[in-house]
C-alpha cells in the first residue's frame, strides 16, 4: 500500500482542484444523507418502496441547493485553505435552500405524491443539518490532512516572542503561509508582559528557568520575534543567549504591520529572515523624515565624493531615489566605481549620472568637474579611514584627507555650491591616531571657512556642515565582515583587547542622519549622532560564533594596534552639545579657529608631508590639534 503522503500529493501539489469536483462531492453528500435519514425514519421496506420517487425529488432539491451555492459563492475559495468564513457560506447556502425547498411542498406533492407522503419537513431539516455537518467535516478534514502532509518534512517547530497584537498577527500569518514553513508550538512572553493563559490553542511560556527544557521537549528549532517587540528582544540579552545556547534560530519580521484607518494593525505579507548579529545589537531604531530631505534635494545637481565606498555608495542610492536633476559621482577606486555605474544604470536609469575615476587631490581635474557640473549640493565622503594604514602613511593621510577636503571645499565656494556636507568620524575626538587627527583638521578647515564666509557678509555663500559618527555595521574593513570570514575558515577570531568597545550604526541609518543633518543644517555646525549603547567587541565575536553554529572556533586577543584606543568618544572633553531638529542628532559646541591661521598651518603641513618625513608630519599635526595624543604608536615620543 502506498504511503498516505503519495496518495494526497496529486492534489496538494496542484494549485487547486476544479470547483465542480467539490460541488459533485457536496451534492453526493446531500443525496446520500437524504436516503440515510429516510432509512432512519422508516427503515428498509419503506425506503426500498419509495427509493426512485425519493431520488427524483431529492435531485430536484439538490438543483435548488446548487443555486444557493452559487449565490453565496460557496466554491470561490480553495478547500484546503478553508476558514470559518467558508464554513459559514456552506451553512447559509444550505439553510436558505432548506427554506426554499419547504416552500415548494405543494408543487412537489402534486408531481410525486407517493414520495411526499413520507418525506416530511422534519426529514428535510434532518437531511440538511447532517449534510451541512458532513460538508464542514469534509473541509476541515482536507485542511488538517494538508497541514499534516505539508508540514511533515520541512516546517520548523517555532515559538513566537510576543503575545499581544503583533504576536497574534504573526501567528495568523505563518498559519496561512503556503507552503507551510513554520509550525506554531507556543508563545514566549517578554519580561514586561504577564500572560498565563493559552493563546490560539498554544501554551504561553513566561518562566525563563524552565524554558530550556520546553525548547528541547517540543523540539523547537526557531523563535519568531513579534514585529512590535523587536526592540525589547534586542535588549533581552539573557533570552538571546539562552536561545543561541540551545541551537534555536531567531527570525525577525522585515516588513512591519500595516495600520488601518481605525488604528488597528494587519499583517501584509510579513517577510521573515534569520537574524544576523547586526539585528541583535542593543540599539534603538532610528527614524528620519526623509520626505523633507527629498524635497530639498529633488531637482538639484548633487556631487558625491567617495561614491564607491560603504557610506558614499549608500548616499548615492538614497539621493538617487529623491529625483535629483543630475548626479556626479567621484572615486579613485576603478572597480567599485564601475559597480556603482552599473547599479545606477539598472536601478535609477532616469537619473542623469556621471561616474568619474579620479582623486580629489587632483586640483586641475576637480576644477574642470566643478566648472562643468556646477553642483548645488556636495556630499564629501572620500577619505582614507583605516587607522593602522594611516599610522604607517601619515603623508598620504595629509594629502588625501586634508588637502583633498580643502580642494573640494574651495571649489564648492568658487562655483557657488549651496551646501557642502562632510562625513567625519568619532576618531576625530581626542584623536589617538593619524587618521583621526587628519579628520579633525578637515573639520577645523571647513568650519573656519564657513565662519569666514559668514563674516564676509556673503548671503549666498556655501554652507559647510560636518557630520560625525562611529562605526557602521558591514562597512568595508569593519569587524563583522572580518569575523565572518575568520569563522568560515575555522578561526581563530582575532580581537585586539578583551575590554575594547565600539559604537555601531547601520549604514542606511547613518546615511539617513547625514542627509537630514546636511540638508537642514545652516552651516558651521558639527553634528554628532547618538550611537546608542557601546558594544564590547569580544562579546560580539562570541555571539557571531554561536549564531554561525561553528564548533571549536576560539577568540584570540592580539593586542591594541597602533593608534587604537579602548573606547571612542563622539565629543571632546571640552565640548558640549545642544539639541537639534532630531533627537538622535546634536550640535557639538567646539572651539572656533581663525581661517587665515588654519590655512597657514595646513599649507605648512602639506609642504612638510611632501618630504615623506613621518615624524615631522605628525609633529605638525599635533601642533594644529593639541589634544592629539598618540596611543600604542611610535609617535608617542612626540608627546613627551
Amino acid at each position: 500500500m502506498k504511503h498516505p503522503y503519495k496518495l494526497f500529493s496529486w492534489y496538494f501539489e496542484r494549485k487547486a482542484l476544479p470547483y465542480w469536483i467539490i460541488l459533485i462531492l457536496d451534492c453526493l453528500i446531500l443525496y446520500v444523507m437524504s436516503i440515510f435519514v429516510y432509512w432512519l425514519f422508516y427503515r428498509g421496506a419503506v425506503t426500498q418502496q419509495h427509493f426512485w420517487p425519493l431520488t427524483r425529488v431529492m435531485w430536484l432539491y439538490i438543483a435548488v441547493t446548487m443555486v444557493f451555492f452559487r449565490v453565496f459563492s460557496t466554491y470561490s475559495g480553495i478547500i484546503r485553505y478553508s476558514s470559518f468564513v467558508d464554513l459559514q457560506r456552506v451553512a447559509l447556502a444550505n439553510g436558505c435552500a432548506l427554506i426554499a425547498i419547504i416552500g415548494l411542498h405543494y408543487w412537489v406533492y402534486r408531481w410525486s405524491p407517493s414520495a411526499w407522503e413520507h418525506l416530511t419537513t422534519r426529514h428535510l431539516v434532518a437531511t440538511y443539518l447532517s449534510a451541512t455537518a458532513l460538508m464542514w467535516a469534509e473541509r476541515v478534514l482536507v485542511k488538517i490532512m494538508y497541514d499534516v502532509v505539508s508540514t511533515k518534512d520541512w516546517a520548523k517547530r517555532v515559538f513566537i516572542y510576543g503575545v499581544q497584537d503583533g504576536g497574534v498577527a504573526l501567528a495568523k500569518n505563518i498559519r496561512t503561509q503556503r507552503p507551510v514553513k513554520f509550525e506554531l508550538k507556543g508563545f514566549i512572553t517578554p519580561k514586561d508582559v504577564e500572560f498565563n493563559h493559552m493563546l490560539m490553542g498554544c501554551k504561553v511560556y513566561s518562566d525563563r528557568s524552565t524554558l530550556p527544557q520546553e525548547l528541547r521537549h517540543k523540539g523547537i528549532e526557531a523563535v519568531l520575534v513579534s514585529p512590535t517587540r523587536q526592540r525589547e528582544f534586542r535588549d533581552d540579552q539573557e533570552l538571546q543567549d539562552l536561545l543561541i545556547a540551545n541551537n534555536v534560530k531567531i527570525y525577525m519580521v522585515e516588513q512591519q504591520l500595516t495600520e488601518t484607518k481605525d488604528g488597528s494593525s494587519i499583517p501584509q505579507q510579513m517577510s521573515l529572515k534569520e537574524v544576523s548579529v547586526e539585528d541583535l545589537l542593543p540599539r534603538d531604531e532610528i527614524v528620519v523624515d526623509m520626505k523633507s530631505v527629498s524635497k530639498v534635494i529633488e531637482g538639484h545637481r548633487v556631487l558625491i565624493t567617495g561614491s564607491a565606498g560603504s557610506i558614499g555608495s549608500e548616499i548615492v542610492r538614497q539621493v538617487a531615489s529623491f529625483g535629483p536633476a543630475a548626479l556626479m559621482l567621484i572615486d579613485q577606486a576603478e572597480t567599485p566605481e564601475h559597480d556603482i555605474r552599473l547599479m545606477m544604470a539598472k536601478e535609477y536609469p532616469d537619473v542623469p549620472c556621471q561616474t568619474i575615476v579620479t582623486s580629489i587631490c587632483n586640483k586641475q581635474r576637480m576644477e574642470k568637474i566643478f566648472s562643468d557640473f556646477r553642483p548645488e549640493f556636495v556630499f564629501h565622503a572620500a577619505a582614507y579611514k583605516h587607522v593602522p594604514m594611516m599610522e604607517d602613511n601619515p603623508s598620504e593621510a595629509v594629502k588625501n584627507n586634508i588637502l583633498g577636503t580643502r580642494i573640494v571645499a574651495d571649489m564648492s565656494v568658487k562655483y557657488g555650491t549651496k551646501k557642502f556636507v562632510m562625513v567625519s568620524t568619532d576618531k576625530a575626538v581626542n584623536p589617538t591616531n593619524v587618521m583621526g587627527c587628519s579628520k579633525r583638521i578637515c573639520e577645523i578647515y571647513v568650519q573656519s571657512l564657513d565662519k569666514q564666509l559668514k563674516e564676509s557678509g556673503k548671503q549666498d555663500a556655501t554652507q559647510f556642515v560636518t557630520t560625525r559618527f562611529g562605526n557602521v555595521l558591514g562597512s568595508n574593513g569593519s569587524v563583522i565582515p572580518l569575523f565572518t570570514e575568520q569563522i568560515k575558515r575555522g578561526g581563530p577570531v582575532t580581537v585586539t583587547h578583551p575590554n575594547i568597545i565600539r559604537y555601531f550604526m547601520l549604514i542606511p541609518e547613518a546615511c539617513n542622519l547625514v542627509l537630514e543633518a546636511g540638508t537642514k543644517g545652516n552651516g558651521g555646525e558639527i553634528f554628532v549622532f547618538d550611537m546608542g549603547k557601546p558594544v564590547r567587541i569580544a562579546d560580539l565575536a562570541q555571539r557571531m560564533i554561536l549564531l554561525s553554529g561553528a564548533k571549536g572556533v576560539e577568540v584570540k586577543f592580539t593586542g591594541l594596534r597602533e593608534g587604537e584606543k579602548l573606547y571612542e568618544e563622539v565629543l571632546n572633553d571640552q565640548e558640549n552639545t545642544k539639541p537639534t531638529f532630531h533627537e538622535k542628532i546634536r550640535i557639538a559646541e567646539v572651539r572656533e579657529y581663525d581661517y587665515k591661521a588654519v590655512c597657514h598651518d595646513i599649507d605648512e603641513l602639506v609642504k612638510i608631508s611632501e618630504n615623506f618625513d613621518d615624524m615631522a608630519t605628525v609633529k605638525k599635526m599635533k601642533e594644529i590639534v593639541p589634544e592629539f595624543k598618540s596611543n600604542n604608536s611610535k609617535y608617542e615620543a612626540l608627546d613627551k
